[in-house]
């Protein structure tokens, strides 16, 4: 990712350069794999957010996860361009490859450090698939990707403290337009998410940004102009351009 500097709040909650010391069994992977049902309360607020508000808290989240495993991976570059993607893709999904991850099923998904970078990317290729779609349950994605966020970082209260207060705004600021309980699982509906306001990652790490829906469209659009897209193998920047 272009050079940005780690977010105060992640470095507060010592997720950088911390020994892997959190648990990591087959009941935990269970919980991040199928975490639904099991949290209907987080699995609810979740559900108020509407879709680019979801792809920012993705990216976010991938980022402080990203972080907590900075030293101890080769795939730190790679989840970079991953989240690189996420925030191009809030202006213009077209802007963007599909995130393809482990199509194939053979990637070590074991041990504390494959194991969750495994699960949180493919949480992420899931959410990037149902914005993609328009999927109306883009939501029950990510629920994973919070739980296993929270639980890899060493200060867990800097993280509650975060995500309760990014909730609290993007609930107020970043709507869901539909009631997600008056929904039919299995109807196939689109919906339309283009008109949505986009967000930028200050909204999520800089406490000094004032938002306005200019703010936040100027912001995203001076991070994706900032980006190398010829080293970018998901950014399609070039092709918008021509």
């Amino acid at each position: 990712m272009k050079s940005i500097n780690t977010p105060e709040i992640i470095l507060k909650s010592k997720s950088i350069g911390h020994p892997i010391d959190f648990s990591w069994t087959r009941k935990k992977i269970e919980q991040f794999l199928d975490p639904l049902d099991q949290n209907k309360e987080l699995e609810n607020i979740l559900t108020t957010v509407n879709h680019k508000g979801t792809v920012g808290l993705t990216a976010a989240l991938l980022e402080w996860i990203n972080c907590r495993f900075s030293g101890y991976t080769k795939a730190t570059n790679d989840i970079n361009q991953r989240i690189e993607a996420l925030w191009c893709s809030i202006a213009n999904p077209d802007n963007t490859a599909p995130l393809l991850f482990d199509s194939n099923l053979d990637m070590p998904a074991s041990g504390s450090v494959n194991g969750p970078l495994w699960i949180a990317l493919m949480n992420v290729r899931m959410i990037d698939v149902k914005y993609r779609k328009g999927s109306y349950f883009i939501q029950n994605e990510i629920l994973g990707l919070v739980l296993l966020a929270r639980h890899i970082t060493p200060k867990k209260k800097f993280f509650d403290k975060w995500f309760n207060d990014t909730i609290i705004e993007l609930n107020r600021l970043y709507p869901c337009a539909y009631n997600y309980k008056n929904l039919d699982e299995t109807d196939e509906a689109i919906y339309d998410s283009s008109n949505e306001p986009v967000i930028c990652r200050d909204f999520f790490f800089n406490d000094k940004f004032e938002f306005t829906l200019e703010n936040s469209e100027n912001v995203l659009n001076n991070f994706i102009e900032s980006l190398d897209s010829k080293a970018n193998p998901f950014l399609q920047l070039a092709q918008k351009a021509s």
